[in-house]
Parts: C-alpha cells; sequence; structure tokens
C-alpha cells in the first residue's frame, strides 16, 4: 500500500494591493453567494462622531464621502418597508470600569474606554436620520454588535435571515458584527461603499476575508434594489 501525499499549498506571496487582490476575488464569476433572504435588517455598527467626523476627531476615518447618505437612505428605506433598523454605538462609564481588557492599552483622551456618555464622541453623525420611536439603538462595549447586547434576539422575535451591515471600522467591528452575524445563522451583506476604515490596506483585505469565508460584499445599489422590490 503506497502513502498519498496530502494536496496543498504554501502561503501565497503576492506585490498586489489589497484592492487589488479584492477586486480580482470580486470578480471572479464563479464564486458563490449567500445571496439574499426573505427579511432582512439593516444593523449600522457605531456610526458615531468619534469615528465618522475626522473634522473633530483624529479617531474618525472616511472611505466613501457619501458614506452616511448611502446608509441613511437604505435605513429610511428599510424603515418604510417594515423592516428592523438597528444603530449601535460605543460608550462607557466615567470611570471606565465596563471596558474591560479593551480598555487597557492606553489611556488618553482619545482611547475608545474615554468614549464617555453623552460626550460629542458619542453622538450619531448628525447625518443620519434615527427614529428612536421605531428603531432598535444599542451601547456596545466589545467588537461585535452582537456581543452582550439583545441583538441576536430582537432580530429573532422579527423573523430576520439576512443582516446587512454598515459602519466603521471594516477590518474592526463590521468584521466582527459579520462574523458573529453568520455565526448566528443569518445571510449576511456588506455594502462597500457603507462601510470604512483607516487605510485601504486593512479596508480591502478584510473586506476580501468576508468575501472569501462569511459574507456577500455587494454594491449599496444591490441593497437598495432588494428594498424597492420588496414587498413583506
Amino acid at each position: 500500500m503506497t502513502e498519498s501525499t496530502p494536496t496543498g499549498s504554501t502561503m501565497v506571496r503576492s506585490d498586489k494591493t489589497a484592492r487589488e487582490i479584492f477586486n480580482e476575488v470580486r470578480a471572479n464569476p464563479a464564486r458563490a453567494r449567500f445571496g439574499f433572504g426573505q427579511r432582512l435588517a439593516i444593523v449600522n455598527v457605531d456610526p458615531q462622531k468619534s469615528y465618522t467626523r475626522p473634522d473633530l476627531f483624529k479617531t474618525a476615518y472616511v472611505t466613501d464621502p457619501r458614506q452616511m447618505e448611502h446608509t441613511d437612505r437604505i435605513s429610511n428605506k428599510a424603515r418604510s418597508k417594515g423592516l428592523p433598523v438597528v444603530w449601535t454605538r460605543v460608550a462607557y462609564m466615567p470611570n471606565a470600569a465596563d471596558a474591560g481588557v479593551w480598555g487597557t492599552r492606553t489611556d488618553t483622551p482619545d482611547s475608545l474606554q474615554n468614549i464617555k456618555y453623552g460626550s460629542h464622541r458619542h453622538e450619531f453623525d448628525d447625518r443620519l436620520n434615527i427614529d428612536c420611536e421605531v428603531d432598535a439603538v444599542y451601547t456596545k462595549r466589545m467588537p461585535s454588535a452582537f456581543f452582550e447586547t439583545p441583538l441576536n434576539s430582537f432580530l429573532r422575535w422579527h423573523k430576520i435571515d439576512t443582516v446587512v451591515v454598515t459602519g466603521g471600522s471594516t477590518s474592526g467591528c463590521v468584521r466582527a458584527t459579520a462574523v458573529d452575524s453568520l455565526s448566528y445563522g443569518f445571510r449576511t451583506i456588506v455594502p462597500v461603499e457603507c462601510v470604512a476604515d483607516k487605510h485601504e490596506s486593512y479596508h480591502f483585505a478584510n473586506l476580501t476575508d468576508l468575501l472569501i469565508k462569511y459574507a456577500d460584499v455587494v454594491d449599496v445599489a444591490e441593497v437598495d434594489a432588494w428594498l424597492d422590490d420588496y414587498e413583506g
């Protein structure tokens, strides 16, 4: 009996940029998709001024300058069709006792754990229209919007099978939320124009990883079109 050698590969090395690799992977016509299901929810991850207003805070970042416009539009469409819209943001106690180990690496005015309730860093971006009578608004303290929030049970109650994730950062809280979304059994959609990061390498490398493994990474126009066709 002869032994067979497992077929595998070593790590691929490349001089291509993260953007180039993302565009190549995305353009592959053979790549299967999870697709949209029957009912979706929009989960907007931390579109707060600490992360969306670089004119005010150095912790903020902009990838697509129309990100807030796109996010607001698809959220308004979903709400108008009776579909859930969720907004999350980060905030901590005055002494940051609830920040855990995540709040131990630095302690400056810009540090994560120093986003306090009621501060300007805590405020949602003014370009967003949030209906607190209808939308779910959650405080989160760790990367994923699912971690220690009511999000999973909220989506289950509303019979959601598809989660559209927007926000930032792509490499941090968006990625963590998308991975948890898939792990909980939801089809997961990430509209490219609705997510952002500080550097294009982090942004496109994580979009590639999400596309390969965890989510459909699509143009926001696909979300618009699905919502336009949705009849409930």
